[in-house]
């Protein structure tokens, strides 16, 4: 095959690809499109493998572009505190998930702000996981969602005490009731 037949056929079948839906174009009708505008059987192995070429050269293209333009779009996105920390996600209008750096160490932070003289600054309410401790806690998350500890209502006290209705919670680890820590950061 001469090179102008080359590059009339890789002309003719990128325009194809550029105007087609890519959800219902498939090779064969592309070589049949292209067959019927160039006046020449693509049908033919020599021909066939190079339209090949072309459509997997201009998918290839078409992916890059695609993933170029996600990149910019998450880099666009991407939010930052008051100190420089990668902003993952608010959780509320004062729990935040950050990714910042300590003392050379990349942390995972989970964490309260409060407001003071304009600036949001972090509480010490919260939690920072290194990478790690990310890891093992993404790594369970499967395990988090079975157990869902669900809670029980307990009645406890006296006739000379006020009676309290506390809610012991279920332990799937360790088949258990156990009482709430008394300080806990709450997840919803």
């Amino acid at each position: 095959m001469d090179g102008e037949t080359r590059e009339k056929i890789k002309k003719t079948v990128t325009e194809i690809l550029e105007e087609a839906d890519m959800n219902q174009m498939t090779e064969y009708k592309i070589r049949q499109i292209a067959s019927k505008k160039l006046e020449l059987d693509l049908s033919e192995s020599k021909y066939k493998a190079y339209v090949r070429h072309v459509v997997n050269s201009f998918l290839e293209d078409l992916k890059a572009k695609q993933e170029a333009e996600e990149a910019e779009a998450v880099a666009g996105d991407q939010e930052f505190d008051d100190d420089g920390d990668l902003i993952i996600c608010r959780l509320s209008d004062k729990r935040r998930v950050t990714i910042q750096d300590f003392r050379g160490k990349t942390l995972v932070s989970i964490r309260e702000y409060y407001k003071k003289d304009g600036k949001e600054l972090p509480s010490s309410k919260g939690i920072s996981l290194t990478e790690e401790q990310w890891s093992a806690l993404k790594k369970n998350i499967p395990n988090i969602e079975k157990a869902k500890l669900t809670s029980v209502p307990i009645w406890h006290g006296g006739p000379l005490q006020k009676t309290k209705l506390l809610f012991w919670f279920w332990d799937a680890f360790e088949s258990r009731f156990v009482m709430p820590p008394r300080k806990r950061l709450g997840i919803a």
